[in-house]
């Protein structure tokens, strides 16, 4: 590459990726030149859409891949890439996680513990360690919104009943749909406490009349419903 490298700025204006953006919008440019922009710039004789390549490559083109690294990671990792630039990629990986179940909760009717885990599993995929969220539905079963309620550690998360049903009250939520993550991957198994738990959160929604459908715990791409297994 000694030699060969042109910055960015030098490049032909309808090839710039900033240049490309402001004229045909973010949809015509390709992952790499949309992470180029959020690099910034690139380093040692190297570009920003160069680097880029460089970092989705190696996490083998997969964004899912690329948000399990965090910024220790991604500066010890990768030459050219400095804490401000590792921060800026988890910043945009946790934007990214945030948004996606966003636009599902205004319209999504829960019927089945698969439409709860895809609801639910841009949340918690990527993790590790644990959160607690829970769905707040509507009489239809639509879900009215989501959130955190705990956040633990690599192994426990305390759940605290009172603080999940007054979201649930606050929202006047019909019913409910918890979940955690288990970090690391494996069979989804739930625990004692978490059988605890369910069972501790389902006795209490039925003195407020706030039901509980399920609780999924998903660990990597599977998951358990404890409905699903007649535990509710």
């Amino acid at each position: 590459m000694k030699g060969s490298y042109i910055p960015i700025h030098s490049w032909a204006e309808d090839e710039r990726p900033r240049e490309r953006l402001l004229q045909h919008g973010a949809a015509a440019l390709s992952l790499n030149e949309l992470f180029a922009l959020l690099l910034r710039s690139g380093v040692g004789g190297e570009s920003a859409l160069e680097l880029s390549r460089r970092i989705m490559a190696d996490n083998h083109n997969d964004l899912n891949e690329l948000a399990k690294r965090g910024v220790r990671e991604l500066v010890n990792k990768y030459k050219g890439v400095g804490v401000a630039k590792a921060a800026a990629i988890v910043a945009a990986m946790e934007i990214g996680r945030r948004r996606q179940p966003e636009r599902a909760d205004a319209s999504l009717q829960i019927t089945c513990s698969r439409d709860a885990y895809g609801n639910i599993r841009p949340f918690l995929a990527d993790l590790g360690h644990e959160e607690f969220w829970v769905l707040y539905l509507n009489q239809a079963n639509r879900v009215k919104g989501s959130e955190c309620v705990f956040v633990g550690g690599i192994a426990t998360t305390p759940v605290d009943v009172r603080v999940l049903f007054r979201g649930a009250l606050e929202r006047k939520a019909v019913s409910i749909i918890v979940a955690h993550n288990h970090p690391g991957g494996g069979i989804p198994s739930p625990s004692r406490e978490d059988e605890q738990v369910t069972r501790k959160i389902s006795e209490a929604g039925k003195v407020l009349d706030i039901r509980l459908l399920d609780h999924i715990i998903l660990s990597g791409d599977c998951y358990y419903s404890f409905s699903d297994e007649g535990k509710l």
